[in-house]
């Protein structure tokens, strides 16, 4: 190789541009050039493997003029073979034979026919073996189309007319070959990066599409700070696609990016729109909450329990409908408003604990006067009633004296009074009615009334001839004996 060490090329096969170049025929009366050296016999050593550069990489090589190594990759039949295609006259010209006639390819002057023959030979094979190194290059799956082109390129302009001994047709067959497995590789490589094209178009698309679902479904339940992650998260896909797919056409890029930017920037917009409504909605809330616990502070100490008590129920469910004013300024007004709140309900409860042990000590008071009162009962006549209500009344008004009882035990207690008040009553009412005039009078008007009504019914019955009318007059003259039956 151009840039390798003689040692290196002694197991090297050289390629034409490497080899010494042909001197010129000699003159009539000129002096004889100087023979080239003849190559030293390299060490005996293990020969080691050859290092094949690509093609395109071996067409770039400068000429380098050394003398053909005598140690050989190839075999003694390739040698041989190639060699037969040839011939060296007598001044050291070479030439190959092609078809029915042959050409000069150069001159080894000052060596041996055969040695002359064995470089040209090699440099034979050294193109066929370039050839073989593109053809297994043409089945990687990283080759380029312009490595192709390149690679066909120098390879053809090597195979034209090559400086070379052996079977050259065979030689540009092979390249012929490989160029048609060139073209038909490119157009392989053209479907596959049409196809890698359009599957990197989708995958974009396909991320397009999910940012414009996200704008599309924006509306007051939306959860902004989800959304937003999920922008992010599509965005980081975007400049990941870019960084490991294939390059897809401009117009594509450009046209799917304004459509993914778009509907980011519609997201943004709507975010900060909803971002401003929401620290509007939150300001008010903040003053709506500050009036609530304005109306609290002025109401905390107040000692009218019952009412105050409404009227804070009523300033929480205000407090409740006023919504949320963010989560630091909520804790700190909420902290506000129990701070009032408390101070009234403490004091209340402490004024209500005070009030049921006065209730139980007037429980136990009331609970002394009951004891009196059902002693007074039963009563025989009314003189004793008389007697049992002067007591009672005495009884009620030290009851009343004595004050408010627990709520639970109120109901049991005034029932037990109000049971010796009606015992006492029912012998009152009996002997006023036993004295009352006028109802002895009402009573006879009423009998009188009834008894004249039935004799009335009995005439009506006996001269009606209509079953059913006679039925309905039979029907009222029973209900009016019943209550003529009553009154006597």
């Amino acid at each position: 190789m151009a840039d390798e060490t003689v040692t290196e090329s002694e197991h090297t096969p050289q390629t034409p541009e490497q080899a010494p170049t042909p001197a010129a025929p000699e003159q009539s009366g000129a002096s004889q050039p100087a023979a080239a050296p003849t190559p030293k016999a390299p060490a005996k050593a293990p020969v080691p493997k050859p290092h094949v550069p690509s093609p395109a990489a071996l067409a770039k090589k400068p000429a380098q003029h050394k003398v053909p190594a005598a140690a050989s990759i190839y075999s003694q039949a390739d040698i041989k073979a190639s060699e037969s295609f040839g011939r060296v006259d007598e001044q050291g010209n070479v030439f190959v034979r092609e078809g029915e006639s042959e050409r000069e390819v150069g001159q080894f002057p000052g060596a041996t026919n055969e040695e002359a023959l064995s470089l040209y030979a090699h440099r034979f094979l050294d193109m066929k073996a370039k050839l073989e190194v593109f053809a297994a290059r043409l089945e990687a799956a990283n080759i380029k189309p312009k490595e192709i082109n390149d690679s066909l390129k120098s390879l053809g302009e090597e195979v034209a007319q090559p400086a070379v001994v052996g079977d050259i047709a065979s030689l540009q067959a092979r390249y012929e070959e490989l160029k048609s497995a060139g073209e038909a590789k490119k157009e392989t490589l053209a479907k596959a990066h049409q196809e890698a094209v359009a599957k990197a178009v989708a995958e974009r698309t396909a991320i397009v599409e999910k940012a414009e679902a996200l704008t599309a479904s924006l509306g007051d339940t939306t959860n902004w700070r989800s959304t937003a992650d999920k922008f992010r998260s599509l965005f980081d896909q975007w400049q990941q696609h870019q960084r490991t797919s294939v390059r897809i056409d401009k117009t594509d890029a450009d046209a799917l990016w304004k459509r993914f930017s778009s509907a980011r920037t519609t997201f943004n917009q709507a975010r900060r729109k909803w971002a401003q409504n929401r620290d509007n909605e939150r300001n008010e809330t903040k003053r709506l909450k500050e009036e609530i616990i304005t109306e609290a502070n002025e109401l905390k100490d107040s000692t009218a329990w019952g009412d105050t008590s409404r009227k804070f129920n009523e300033l929480m469910d205000r407090w409740k409908q006023t919504g949320r004013a963010g989560r630091n300024e909520d804790d700190a007004l909420w902290t506000r408003f129990r701070e009032a709140a408390d101070t009234f309900f403490n004091a209340r409860q402490a004024d209500r604990e005070q009030t049921d042990s006065s209730e139980r000590d007037n429980l136990v008071k009331k609970e002394e006067l009951l004891k009196k009162a059902e002693a007074l009962v039963p009563v025989k006549d009314a003189k004793a009633a008389k007697q049992a209500r002067q007591a009672l009344a005495a009884i009620q008004e030290q009851w009343d004296e004595i004050g408010y009882v627990p709520r639970e035990d109120m109901r049991r207690i005034e029932g037990r009074l109000d049971a010796v008040d009606k015992q006492i009553k029912s012998v009152e009412d009996a002997e006023w009615k036993s004295r009352d005039p006028e109802a002895d009078a009402r009573k006879s008007s009423f009998e009188e009334q009834l008894t004249a009504q039935l004799a009335e019914l009995d005439a009506q019955i006996a001269a009606a001839s209509d079953p059913k009318k006679k039925a309905k007059l039979e029907a009222e003259k029973a209900t009016k004996e019943q209550w003529l039956n009553a009154v006597k």
